[in-house]
């Protein structure tokens, strides 16, 4: 009888090449656009960036993808690709209408019956992510920023009408490039730990008023922090761009 042998370990995933490639290209054009080094509303094309970051259009491909599905970015058929304009009117009537959703959710979490389970569930889960010491909250505002995302869009969900949660996905992704720079530049993380959980507290204890009297403010103060932010930078690259004409960036061609 053959003595019996103990199967090899599995080896490690190894990551193909191309798609490290593609992750840095993102990292890279991601950073771009919060530093504002690619401005809202500039143009480019795939072979701008796959020549300036001296790889080929595949890797450039599947990370404009990926920014686009973040709403940083939208390609334009046969015509490059844009960073995502910020009108100031248009964020601003979003999100009123995202108070408007969330403060919807909100009664209907604490009100009604049917919501029960879903507000159980909703409490359970965002506790896991929120209710922790401060020395284990992230630090990386845009991992918390993923985070915020999902708790607001958790909310909606368990409110139960699933049009209303179609819209406000829609909405989410419309304003993702305004509430991302709060994470980026803001001093927003420790505010929205401690948000959070009052708004949960208010929702577990059933009080209304409160919980949507919290949800309407963390929205308001939300929205004017990342509005300021975003005039402030837009008027700090402009000055420099005035400055310093020479030094700005050759990519931003533009097309048509």
């Amino acid at each position: 009888m053959k003595p019996t042998t103990s199967p090899p370990p599995a080896a490690e995933p190894v990551r193909r090449p191309a798609v490290r490639l593609a992750e840095a290209v993102y990292e890279k054009l991601r950073d771009d656009i919060f530093a504002f080094r690619l401005l809202p509303g500039d143009r480019f094309a795939e072979n701008d960036v796959a020549e300036r970051l001296q790889v080929s259009r595949t890797p450039v491909r599947e990370a404009l993808m990926r920014l686009q599905s973040e709403g940083l970015v939208r390609g334009y058929f046969r015509n490059g690709w844009e960073v995502v304009p910020i009108d100031l009117s248009r964020f601003a009537a979003l999100y009123d209408l995202r108070e408007m959703i969330e403060l919807h959710a909100v009664r209907r979490i604490c009100e009604s019956p049917q919501a029960g389970p879903a507000r159980e569930a909703l409490l359970a889960q965002s506790a896991a992510v929120w209710r922790v010491a401060p020395a284990q909250r992230l630090k990386d505002g845009l991992a918390v920023a993923v985070l915020d995302e999902g708790f607001h869009l958790a909310l909606v969900a368990a409110a139960g009408n699933p049009e209303t949660d179609a819209v406000y996905r829609q909405v989410t992704e419309h304003i993702r490039i305004m509430r991302r720079l709060d994470f980026a530049y803001g001093d927003c993380i420790a505010d929205t730990y401690n948000e959070h959980v009052a708004i949960l507290d208010a929702i577990a204890a059933g009080d209304t008023a409160r919980a949507g009297a919290l949800t309407e403010r963390h929205i308001k103060d939300s929205h004017a922090v990342v509005q300021q932010i975003t005039i402030d930078r837009l008027e700090l690259v402009r000055t420099e761009m005035a400055q310093h004409p020479s030094a700005a960036p050759s990519r931003r061609k533009r097309f048509g």
